[in-house]
Order: C-alpha cells, then sequence, then structure tokens
C-alpha cells in the first residue's frame, strides 16, 4: 500500500520541483504551493462523481464527448476554477511566473490523486507509463494554464481574454491527447510526439514568464 501510494505521488512531486525551481525570481511560499497542491487533490472526488454521472446517463456514447466533454472539458475547468478562485487575486500572486507555479501544483495535486487511485486499481506496472505520460502531462497542461493567468493578472486591457486562454487551450490540449488515446490502437506512437510538443511549448512558456517578468522589473526601476 505505502510502495504505491508513494509511486503515485513521487512523479508529481518531482516535477512541481522541477517547476518551482524554475522561477528565476522570487519564489512562492511552500505553504501556498502545499495548499494548491491539496486542493487539487481533493478534486478527484467531484470530477470523479460528474464522470461517472454523465457515463450513467449515457450521455459519453461519442468518442469526442468521452475526449472533450466528460474528461478534458470537466478536469480543466474545475483545476482552473481552482486557482482563479484560491490564489488568481491573493498577494503571493505578485510575478508573472507565479500563475506556472500555482497551475501546476493544482494540476500536480490532481494528478497525484488519480494516480494512486488507478494504481491501487491495476498495480504497479503501470507507474512508469502513468508517470510519462498522465502525470506528465497534467503538468504541462497546468504550466500553460498559468502562463495566461500570469498575463491576465498584469496585462489588465486584455485580461479576458488571457483568463480565456488559460482554460481553452489546456482544454483542447487535453482533449486531444484523449483522443489519442481513445482512437489510436498503438497509442504511444503519437503520444511521443504531442508530449514532445507539450514540453517544447511548456518551456518556451517558462522561459518568456521569467524574460517578461525581468523587463518588467527593470522598466519598474527605471521608472
Amino acid at each position: 500500500m505505502l510502495s504505491l501510494v508513494t509511486a503515485g505521488i513521487a512523479p508529481a512531486i518531482a516535477l512541481l520541483c522541477y517547476f518551482y525551481l524554475k522561477d528565476e525570481y522570487e519564489q512562492e511560499p511552500v505553504h501556498m504551493v502545499v495548499r494548491c497542491f491539496l486542493f487539487g487533490g481533493l478534486l478527484v472526488f467531484p470530477i470523479l462523481f460528474i464522470q461517472f454521472a454523465i457515463v450513467e446517463e449515457g450521455l459519453a456514447d461519442s468518442v469526442y464527448v468521452q475526449a472533450f466533454l466528460k474528461t478534458a472539458l470537466i478536469e480543466e475547468f474545475l483545476k482552473w476554477f481552482v486557482v482563479v478562485a484560491a490564489v488568481f487575486h491573493h498577494m503571493h500572486f505578485n510575478q508573472r511566473y507565479d500563475g506556472i507555479v500555482y497551475a501546476t501544483a493544482v494540476a500536480l495535486g490532481f494528478a497525484s490523486a488519480e494516480n494512486i487511485i488507478y494504481l491501487l486499481a491495476n498495480g504497479m506496472e503501470t507507474a512508469f507509463l502513468r508517470a510519462v505520460f498522465p502525470v506528465s502531462s497534467h503538468a504541462l497542461f497546468g504550466v500553460i494554464m498559468g502562463y495566461y493567468l500570469g498575463k491576465a493578472k498584469f496585462y489588465k486591457k486584455k485580461k479576458i481574454l488571457f483568463l480565456s486562454y488559460s482554460f481553452l487551450l489546456p482544454f483542447l490540449l487535453h482533449g486531444f491527447y484523449n483522443f489519442i488515446l481513445l482512437t489510436q490502437d498503438k497509442w504511444v506512437l503519437y503520444l511521443i510526439p504531442f508530449m514532445i510538443f507539450l514540453w517544447l511549448l511548456s518551456l518556451r512558456k517558462i522561459k518568456k514568464a521569467n524574460k517578461n517578468q525581468e523587463l518588467f522589473s527593470r522598466k519598474s526601476a527605471a521608472g
């Protein structure tokens, strides 16, 4: 039991530490990051209930509904809602990169809880693939969500636009990820290039968030 829980949560902790340490400026209070991680973990219960209700009502017959509505829409919206409700207006959300830290914390909290449940049901033999694909993908969706939340926080004139991006882009990417899993027999051959794309996109967003913060700091100092 302990080994399953450890295997379920270890990849998420490793990824969260990585993204946390990529912040080149003021790193966030650990208690705030842990709180977001726990909030994300608690999301697994309402999400599982909603998904169960959709299946029971016979609303998940279409592969598109399963990929985009049953999973991607519900999961990404609730993760987005938690970040916006819990930390978007918080005083510690004071830099562009902060959105990435908090969104990935929520995403990885959810991924950890989901992963533990899956490993308890299916055994340790699935742990490696779970770490490489579902857990990592949740983290990368969180990076993209957080990047645009950071822009929404500090670009007041385009706040609504960037808030929309912060939900819609992770939702669409998550839906496409699910669609590959549901429709391709040799899904690994398709997911590997998709995951490479997600990593490259996310690393670019991380670099841009840090660079934007540097430019903002220079302007503040000059002003």
